[in-house]
């Protein structure tokens, strides 16, 4: 039970960890319609905390690896085009800290709370099949969307480190893009709302401020559909608060990172990509790597 007490101020940290530091290129790119996409990944995050001053937690290095199995499927709205996701997985995580004088350590394999998602490129992206599309000529992109985790991943009020945040997140989004010749630039915004968490441990209620994101990516296609993505955001806010008490652990944070992906034929790609903290105020300092397998039908 120990491992569970080093852990107390990180307990958020892993609910947040996708949603905070997560860097999306071409979001906001058209896409052919009716098409579907399965989606399998794995992911590795390692690194440290940057606690609040006064914290108790010093050393503190964690180690957390997810599998993740996404849903989408492209479809006409309103005469542009639009994509539906979801995306469920499993994380384990293993860590070590110095609490309080005393060195602690301890691992743990549960579900994150699935996500699901609506993406609406309403200007500049006509609903077009595969065929018709690939005789377009791409330009300037805009859209939105509205993404929500769902609280049914692994929680356990008794434990104060959970896989499931026992809460709602709802993220809406507005970005664009735009490409000339083989260079693609995109930017996008977003902030995360979060319903309070009022089943906390001992009976606690836990709350968070909306956190804001901006991110910006440069993208170079190559031939035969590869491209490489340099990547970069900015989030900050996300302060909490417990049973009404400001833990004065508010985020101001940015990253950057790559992404490569490749077709292997019409219906198979793969995607790598890492990214590492750039500036860390509070919350976590990870260095992330993953892999991705893709499959149209």
């Amino acid at each position: 039970m120990k491992w569970l007490t080093v852990v107390a101020l990180a307990s958020l940290l892993f609910a947040q960890r996708g949603m905070a530091q997560e860097l999306e290129p071409r979001s906001y790119t058209n896409l052919p319609i009716g098409e579907t996409f399965v989606l399998v990944g794995a992911v590795r995050s390692e690194g440290g905390l940057a606690p609040v001053a006064s914290s108790p937690l010093q050393d503190a290095e964690l180690t957390i690896d997810t599998g993740v199995l996404g849903l989408a499927h492209t479809f006409a709205l309103a005469g542009s085009s639009a994509k539906a996701d979801v995306a469920v997985g499993r994380t384990c995580y293993e860590g070590s800290a110095i609490f309080q004088g005393e060195f602690t350590e301890g691992r743990r394999c549960e579900y994150i709370d699935p996500r699901v998602r609506i993406g609406w490129n309403f200007l500049g992206a006509p609903a077009m099949p595969l065929a018709d599309f690939m005789q377009w000529e791409p330009g300037f992109v805009m859209g939105a969307s509205l993404q929500a985790a769902i609280p049914l991943g692994t929680y356990n009020k008794e434990n104060l480190i959970n896989a499931g945040a026992n809460r709602w997140m709802v993220r809406p989004g507005l970005g664009f893009s735009f490409r000339t010749g083989r260079w693609h630039y995109d930017v996008s915004a977003s902030v995360k709302f979060f319903e309070t968490n009022s089943d906390f441990f001992n009976d606690s209620s836990l709350a968070q401020d909306p956190l804001y994101s901006l991110q910006v990516h440069l993208v170079r296609y190559f031939n035969r559909g590869m491209w490489l993505s340099l990547n970069g955001n900015l989030f900050a806010g996300g302060e909490t608060s417990r049973d009404g008490v400001d833990l004065d652990d508010r985020q101001e944070n940015s990253r950057w990172g790559a992404t490569f992906s490749m077709p292997l034929n019409p219906h198979h790609s793969i995607k790598v990509y890492a990214s590492t903290g750039v500036v860390t105020r509070t919350g976590s300092d990870f260095d992330t790597f993953g892999a991705a397998w893709q499959y149209r039908f």
